[in-house]
């Protein structure tokens, strides 16, 4: 009994610290060729975030619109050249912004072992540390990601879109493997950062093209919005959950229920059964499982067609193809 014991509590171990799905994703991929780079990752994204604490925001954004094009392989943070426009000059990505936090944490892990580390394995830990250092949830990030060799423009059309209705939504989510459990708790990242205005004033100045507001919106809500956004407003931008742009929680799931949410996206997920009940449960306990799901289905988009083996590449440069 006692040698089964062992068995099972050594092959518990070989499950967490070996493979942890089945792309060839595992913890501590680097433990032997670069074993300090997470560290350095970690002391490196903290050195920006503590002048910021708007970029984890913009880091997890950045993460869910490379994972959902082409997989989780970095080809967001490709440059485009004077004859190929890139995922980065596509209108979903124009506003991504924290390269720059990408590009310092493969400089010093590449000074530390050169051509081992890949950028998208960076990316998906930064995304991860910065959302903890503003007391978001923590999960795991198996590594072993390849950089892919293809970046192009119209790829980043099939992003989902912040007008997108639920359906829309469920079925952009599945064609990645995510469920509608993932879809609502994964929306759950609107707790924090902003929003262009021109991303939702059609909800507000003329939504049926009869200069109405979204009637789904909440009418006490609707005044608000406007004095902060004008019609064609190119220049504002809007907190996603006010109050919390700067705190990773559960209030967004309260916002939403008072039918607040800043996108009709967001408004959606009232309209299908599965999301609604989520929703509902997290605003009315505060947010009781959101953390714990989060760091679920994150674990789950981080391994969205990754490469893995001899596939893509290692880049020098985050921006440049080898």
């Amino acid at each position: 009994m006692a040698t089964l014991s062992l068995l099972s509590a050594l092959v518990l171990v070989f499950l967490v610290l070996g493979i942890t799905n089945g792309q060839g994703l595992k913890l501590g991929f680097y433990h032997k060729t670069c074993p300090n780079a997470e560290a350095i990752i970690q002391e490196t994204t903290a050195s920006y975030v503590s002048f910021n604490p708007t970029l984890p925001a913009a880091l997890l954004r950045m993460h869910f619109h490379d994972c959902f094009v082409r997989g989780c392989d970095g080809s967001v943070l490709i440059n485009s050249t004077s004859t190929h426009q890139t995922e980065k000059a596509a209108a979903p990505n124009l506003s991504l912004r924290g390269f720059n936090v990408i590009d310092a944490a493969k400089a010093a892990v590449e000074k530390v072992c050169p051509g081992v580390f890949s950028c998208a394995d960076i990316l998906s830990l930064v995304a991860r540390d910065s959302v903890a250092m503003i007391r978001g949830p923590w999960w795991n990030v198996p590594t072993g990601r390849r950089d892919g060799r293809v970046s192009i423009m119209t790829d980043a059309f099939t992003l989902p879109e912040p007008f997108f209705n639920a359906t829309q939504l469920i079925a952009s989510f599945a064609s990645k493997g995510l469920s509608a459990k993932d879809l609502v708790v994964l929306s759950g990242a609107h707790t924090i950062g902003i929003a262009a205005c021109t991303s939702f004033t059609t909800r507000l100045f003329n939504f049926t093209g009869k200069g109405d507001s979204d009637p789904t919106l909440d009418s006490e809500y609707v005044p608000r919005l406007k004095s902060k956004c004008k019609p064609n407003d190119l220049v504002h931008r809007a907190e996603m959950d006010p109050g919390s742009v700067k705190t990773f929680d559960s209030s967004y799931y309260k916002l939403v229920s008072k039918r607040r949410g800043l996108f009709t996206s967001d408004a959606s997920l009232l309209d299908d059964p599965v999301t609604k009940a989520y929703v509902k449960s997290q605003a009315r306990n505060n947010g009781p499982t959101f953390f714990k799901d989060f760091a679920v289905s994150m674990e789950k988009m981080n391994a969205i067609e990754v490469l893995t083996g001899t596939d893509g590449e290692i880049r020098k440069h985050c921006a440049l193809i080898n």
